[in-house]
Order: C-alpha cells, then sequence, then structure tokens
C-alpha cells in the first residue's frame, strides 16, 4: 500500500483508501463534480472527481472504504488527487488499522497494566465496580480498548481511551505515594473511571465524532450516569463512597469554564484533575512535535489548549 504521506506530485495512484468526506459542489461555469477527503493513517488528502457521471465513478458515499485510480497534482501548494476511476470495496480487501489513526502502544499490554492497577485496588466495593466493567463486561472493555479519547486535540485515535486512561491513573498511583493523605484506593479507581462516558460522548471509528447524546449531555455526565446505574446492582455499596467516586468524576477537568459541573472539594479530585490536565497536554505537545524533525527549533504556532506559541527545547 501506498500511504497518503508518502504520495508525490506526478504519480498515477490505483489504492485503497478510507472516503472520509464527500460532498457534491458546481464549477464557476456551473458544472457538477464531488469533492472527496481521503483517509488513511499516516494523513488525509484532498481529491476532486471532476466527470461524477463518467464511466469508472461508481457510487460511494462517505465513510466507504473506496479504490481510487489517479493523478496526484498540486494545487495552491497543496496535494490533491484527480480522480478517473472509484468504487466502494467489500470487507476483507482491506486492513482497517492502515486507515485510522492508532496507539503507538501495545493494546494487550496497556491493558494489562490497566488490570494491575484495579487488581491492586483494596476497597472491596470499588474493586468489585472496576472489575464488573473492565473484567466482566466483555463488551464494555472491548470497545475501552478500541476507542478513542476525543474527536481532535489529544489521544484522538484508536486506543487513545486506553492509553490515556492508563497514563492518568499511573500519575496518581503515583501522587499517592508522593501524598499520603489521598486516599488511593479512590483516586485510582476515580481516574480509571474519568472518561467511560467517552464511550458514548463520542461514535466508532471511523466516524469517530460527536453522537447526540455527546452534544447534549457530554463525557462527564454520561460517566456518572454509567456509574450510577453499576453501582446499584453492587448490593451494600456505601452511599458516601459512591457521592466521593461520583464528585471526583464530576470535577475532574477542574474549573467550572473547562466543562466541569462541579470543582474539586476533595483532595482526590484535585489530583484527578491535575492528572488529567497533565496527560492531556503532554499528549497535545507530542503530537505537535512528532511532525517536527529533532533540531527544528521553529515556533509552532498558538495553541488553544495551551494556550501559549511553542516549540521544542534545544538540546545543547
Amino acid at each position: 500500500m501506498k500511504y497518503i504521506e508518502s504520495l508525490r506530485e506526478g504519480e498515477r495512484i490505483n489504492e485503497i483508501y478510507l472516503c472520509k468526506g464527500k460532498q457534491s459542489a458546481l464549477t464557476k461555469a456551473g458544472k457538477p463534480y464531488d469533492n472527496v477527503l481521503l483517509q488513511d493513517k499516516t494523513g488525509t488528502l484532498d481529491a476532486k472527481i471532476w466527470e461524477p457521471n463518467s464511466v469508472g465513478i461508481e457510487e460511494f458515499d462517505a465513510l466507504d472504504y473506496v479504490s481510487v485510480m489517479g493523478d496526484i497534482t498540486s494545487f495552491q501548494g497543496s496535494l490533491q488527487l484527480n480522480i478517473k476511476r472509484v468504487r466502494r470495496v467489500a470487507e476483507g480487501e482491506y486492513q482497517p488499522a492502515d486507515y485510522l489513526p492508532v496507539s503507538t502502544r501495545d493494546t494487550d499490554e496497556m491493558y494489562a497494566e490497566l488490570l494491575s492497577l484495579i487488581d491492586s485496588v483494596e476497597q472491596p466495593y470499588l474493586k468489585k465496580l472496576l472489575q464488573s466493567f473492565f473484567v466482566e463486561d466483555e463488551d464494555f472493555a472491548e470497545r475501552f480498548r478500541f476507542h478513542s479519547a476525543a474527536k481532535t486535540v489529544h489521544h484522538g485515535f484508536v486506543g487513545g481511551l486506553l492509553e490515556h486512561t492508563l497514563s492518568v491513573a499511573k500519575h496518581c498511583d503515583y501522587f499517592s505515594t508522593a501524598y499520603p493523605l489521598l486516599n488511593r484506593d479512590l483516586l485510582i479507581s476515580a481516574a480509571i473511571f474519568h472518561d467511560i462516558g467517552k464511550l458514548e460522548e463520542l461514535s466508532t471509528f471511523p466516524a469517530n465524532d460527536y453522537t447526540d447524546e455527546g452534544q447534549l449531555l457530554g463525557h462527564i455526565m454520561i460517566g456518572v450516569d454509567m456509574i450510577g446505574e453499576r453501582i446499584r446492582e453492587v448490593e451494600g455499596f456505601p452511599h458516601g463512597l459512591s457521592v466521593e467516586l461520583k464528585h471526583c468524576i464530576l470535577a475532574h477537568h477542574g474549573e467550572l469554564e473547562y466543562g466541569s459541573p462541579k470543582k474539586p472539594a476533595l483532595a482526590e479530585a484535585l489530583a484527578l484533575s491535575f492528572a488529567d490536565n497533565l496527560d492531556a497536554k503532554m499528549e497535545t505537545i507530542r503530537e505537535i512535535f512528532a511532525n517536527v524533525p529533532e533540531g527544528n527549533l521553529e515556533w509552532q504556532g498558538y495553541n488553544r489548549l495551551l494556550e501559549s506559541n511553542i516549540r521544542r527545547s534545544g538540546r545543547e
């Protein structure tokens, strides 16, 4: 397979890509054409179908995998594909992993680490609650391993939710050692649960877009509801512990203006908000620098999440 990042002007290609978007349009002369956005795991490519009714142009829609033949050109400094032939392909003709952004870490290894942290929780009700999701609920576990943590911003790739959750939980594990006042079992449990609402807030790949529930409620409220429902199935779960766990999740964005319904009122909620913020921002920087060569100290422009213009540090 020839990945998008390796394409060069003047090439003729015959490859399979994911159609991320498709839109009909008209030229200035009133002639119909199609705008198409193609994707693989290395990036996206703008494409045009200038003769949408010609022989060789078969029916397809956004989020279909398509076989395209055409010529790579350049338009206003960016590569573009002029599609000559296109058809929708069937399952078995492609490997989804070639077309979706994926974590650089091994999913099985990350999930094993997460289960190890769950096993380290001593509070029996919290451990039972964690196991009911991550061990006993096979459908939940499979979805959690595959899901992203965001549409964009940070960890917006297959396995991103697992990678982010594990990192936040490991930060919280360190915090519980550095600051003995913290209730480790509560903090670790809240860290592992803090973003489970994203399973319903965002649709699965390849769409990875906000659902109606995500737009109307958001992952924080969804996650608290998911936990509340499962707690009611655990006989004898202490009410006070339930409230503290829910509070940590409600407050994990730290500030009301960042989407938290509550500001942290427990030490564990405060620690979780710091761990979540740290991992989100460090991953944002990592993703920015992924395409910046070592030694390049140019400023990369203003970033909304970081609220700053950033660049690499020197190595001297």
